[in-house]
């Protein structure tokens, strides 16, 4: 079962059981889906014309992860905002939703994972300073693509870099 068809899924489960904010946030999600493979398709569409274009545009289950952590990023960049401004409820309401997203993103690696992986990438690399730092996030990204957070992959990376 691909992951679009565990959301659709999920969203029937939740509706027959009356979770109301998580049928919400399913169906966002559904709709952010949507609206990426529009974004795909026109952009087929620009470059190799109509064949097929339709099947092409699907998005794969790499991509709808990175639809949920830019979705689960928005989400924590509110809690954020919220917190600051003193609007508890809202920032609750945010994590709530964070959970949901979560629970369809690959398994998170933990900073020591982070830290092992980004040793052996800047030693790869011959890395020696913060110059180097775009690279080693480079070659980083694709490995911790959907399973770390590029905040604290970049924190990681810019201590090991100034020692």
């Amino acid at each position: 079962m691909s992951l679009k068809e565990k959301i659709q899924s999920d969203i029937k489960e939740a509706m027959k059981t009356r979770e109301n904010e998580k049928v919400g946030v399913l169906r966002m999600l559904q709709s952010e889906i949507k609206n990426a493979e529009i974004a795909k398709r026109t952009k087929l569409s620009k470059s190799n014309g109509a064949d097929d274009i339709e099947q092409k545009s699907q998005l794969s289950d790499e991509e709808i992860i990175e639809v949920i952590s830019r979705e689960t990023k928005k989400r924590k960049d509110a809690i954020e905002l919220y917190e600051k401004g003193g609007r508890k409820e809202l920032a609750e309401k945010e994590k709530k939703e964070a959970e949901i997203l979560s629970a369809y993103m690959p398994e998170q690696m933990s900073e020591e994972e982070i830290r092992s992986l980004a040793k052996k990438t800047i030693d790869r690399l011959n890395a020696s300073g913060q110059q180097d730092m775009g690279k080693v996030m480079g070659a980083l990204k694709l490995e911790t693509k959907g399973k770390a957070d590029g905040a604290a992959v970049s924190r990681i990376v810019k201590e090991l870099l100034s020692l």
